[in-house]
């Protein structure tokens, strides 16, 4: 009888796969057009979608990829400035390079590979996608229109998602060479969008301080920096640093770097005007430069730890043929030019050290400083981990996942929420995926650790387990998770739980924050529905629409993440997850924002609350 099931199943799948909907044959083969393509796989050119809340939303990408092209005229010689301006979400970029070879702009703007960067000789160091970034912007667009200017000549076309709408050509003898783009990111693809202009200054900021004496222009207010790393890493860190910044441009490498009164080591990296917020070669090479340099200046051995402890570094490296790790090109792969930056690294901090006796004396006093305070630490550290062993062999209140950062396989996505209590972490325990999710739960509100020391984090027990099951006791490199998502209630407690968790890091861990991992996780605060509808919303505005739109709607309101079933909890950290990302404008703000919310100035904060309650 078995048997005779079995064979029964048997046929039924053979018929079933006979249907014609499971035929596979040359009708289900599928020719798309390479701007077709961008628009179905939109993921695989520009990343994320967003609304532009995000500065890694594809709107801003959209934006940089055309002006990154800019940009790699200016790199090769051509044009002194670029105007951008952006109005009811119409982009206009112009630029006064060498203008797209006018036989050519067709292609330039629509055929997939077609470009001059792929020839050394015109581009060099090529900023933007190999080619690829203006195809992306057109065919992502509900409004493209590129304009090019060459010799008193001028090509036009005009686009629409992809689609050639016009074209013309004639004499511009008044206009100067250069390229003209204008688009309207597609709300078909992009949604509800609107462009923040903080992140727009932001991004200028970085393309004036990566090139020096170019002339960025926002509508009228103006980007420009003189002395490129050394602006930047000065608007980072400002001027309370323990000696004045060293700084050294080369040819192919600029760097700058000072020691500051903060913990950890802060990079900014870049390669070819890309920001690499995961480091690679380059930075590796930059932080063993500076260590041999001063080491060499000193005649001493000192431990790496202990030069770098509190350094704020930038480096900028131009090369042909940069290998990223992977597509959204934040960390450098290129083994092959770690020698002549250690090499070139090194020969400046000897000559900086040289020059500047102050600096070289403050440097080896906080050198030392960092000595003496890493044996005491040390002391401490061995009593925390014996402490530790005593309580269990793993890490308590961590529920781990497979994968971790740096692992081939979805690695990029692991994830570590941080919850408040057990009832919280139960509905994400319950409905996270096991594979990419773990979960940490704080016992109650953590300690304050706002102007404390490296010590202060060994003696308690909650915050040492923390960082261990983050992996980041021995420096950040050894982070276990790609996200670490704060998860609290959206009530007075859980904001004052957030703010501690937040003051950890800004405190011992703030290029955690530089480098975009850590984020908030959003929950709705209520769910409206009826016996047909269900829509969950993250604003009072959000609900009072829904329950316009909802017939006889009954409404919950969401004190805590434990009042959420597991059931419905997956949705909301599964692949609509929102997350808002934790970000600082610059170093130097940090002491002075956390000493205001942090500090011991009760008087200041009630003063505030009481003026801002309403």
């Amino acid at each position: 009888m078995a048997s005779q099931g079995a064979s029964q199943k048997t046929s039924n799948r053979k018929k079933k796969a006979s249907g014609s909907a499971h035929t596979y044959d040359e009708s289900k083969i599928t020719t798309l057009s390479s701007l077709e393509h961008i628009r179905l796989r939109t993921g695989m050119y520009i990343g994320r979608l967003g609304d532009g809340s995000n500065p890694d939303d594809g709107i801003y990408i959209l934006l940089k990829e055309v002006i990154d092209n800019s940009v790699d005229e200016y790199i090769m010689g051509y044009g002194s400035s670029i105007r951008v301006s952006i109005q009811d979400d119409l982009v206009k970029v112009r630029d006064f390079g060498r203008g797209i070879p006018l036989g050519k702009v067709l292609e330039c703007v629509s055929v997939i590979n077609t470009g001059a960067k792929y020839n050394d000789e015109v581009f060099q160091f090529s900023v933007g996608l190999n080619g690829v970034g203006t195809k992306a912007v057109n065919a992502l667009s509900e409004h493209f229109r590129v304009v090019a200017v060459r010799d008193g000549r001028y090509q036009e076309a005009v686009f629409s998602r992809g689609e050639l709408q016009k074209e013309r050509s004639g004499k511009a003898k008044e206009e100067k060479d250069g390229t003209y783009i204008e688009f309207r990111p597609d709300r078909e693809i992009f949604g509800d969008y609107a462009f923040n202009q903080d992140f727009l200054e932001e991004r200028l900021w970085n393309y004036a301080y990566l090139n020096s004496r170019l002339s960025l222009y926002l509508g009228k207010k103006k980007f420009r920096s003189e002395h490129g790393l050394y602006d930047l890493l000065y608007r980072e860190v400002g001027e309370d640093t323990v000696y004045d910044l060293a700084f050294q441009r080369a040819d192919r490498l600029e760097f700058a770097f000072t020691h500051t009164r903060n913990y950890g080591e802060t990079y900014f990296s870049f390669v070819n005007g890309q920001f690499t917020s995961d480091g690679g070669t380059h930075q590796s090479a930059f932080r063993e430069g500076i260590l041999k340099g001063v080491n060499e200046f000193f005649k001493s051995s000192y431990a790496g730890h202990d030069v770098r402890e509190g350094i704020a570094g930038a480096i900028s490296i131009k090369l042909q043929n940069p290998v990223f790790e992977s597509q959204t090109k934040n960390k450098l792969g290129n083994t092959e030019i770690r020698s002549w930056i250690v090499q070139e690294v090194k020969s400046g901090v000897v000559d900086f050290l040289h020059k500047n006796n102050q600096a070289a004396r403050r440097l080896e006093e906080k050198i030392k400083n960092n000595e003496s305070l890493r044996k005491e630490l040390n002391a401490v550290k061995k009593e925390a981990r014996e402490k530790a062993k005593k309580i269990a062999l793993n890490i308590p209140n961590l529920k781990d996942c497979k994968y971790h950062l740096g692992d081939a396989k979805k690695g990029d996505q692991s994830t570590i929420f941080l919850t408040e209590g057990q009832s919280a972490s139960g509905s994400i325990v319950s409905s996270r995926d096991v594979y990419t999710q773990a979960v940490f739960s704080l016992r109650g509100k953590p300690q304050n650790v706002f102007g404390r020391s490296r010590a202060a984090l060994y003696r308690n027990e909650e915050l040492y387990n923390m960082m261990q099951a983050l992996g980041i006791e021995e420096g950040v490199e050894g982070l276990r998770y790609a996200r670490i998502v704060i998860a609290t209630d959206a009530d007075y407690d859980g904001f004052h739980i957030r703010n501690l968790l937040l003051t950890f890091f800004l405190n011992y861990f703030e290029e955690l924050v530089v480098a975009g991992r850590v984020f908030i996780l959003e929950t709705p605060l209520f769910r409206v529905r009826n016996k047909k509808h269900t829509r969950y919303c993250y604003t009072p505005k959000e609900r009072v629409q829904a329950e316009k739109e909802i017939s006889q709607p009954e409404v919950t309101r969401f004190k805590g993440l434990g009042e959420i079933s597991p059931k419905e909890f997956g949705q909301f950290i599964g692949e609509d997850i929102r997350l808002l990302p934790v970000n600082v404008k610059t170093l130097k703000s940090i002491p002075g924002t956390m000493e205001f919310y942090m500090g011991k100035n009760s008087p200041e904060r009630r003063a505030f609350i009481m003026e801002n309650l309403i």
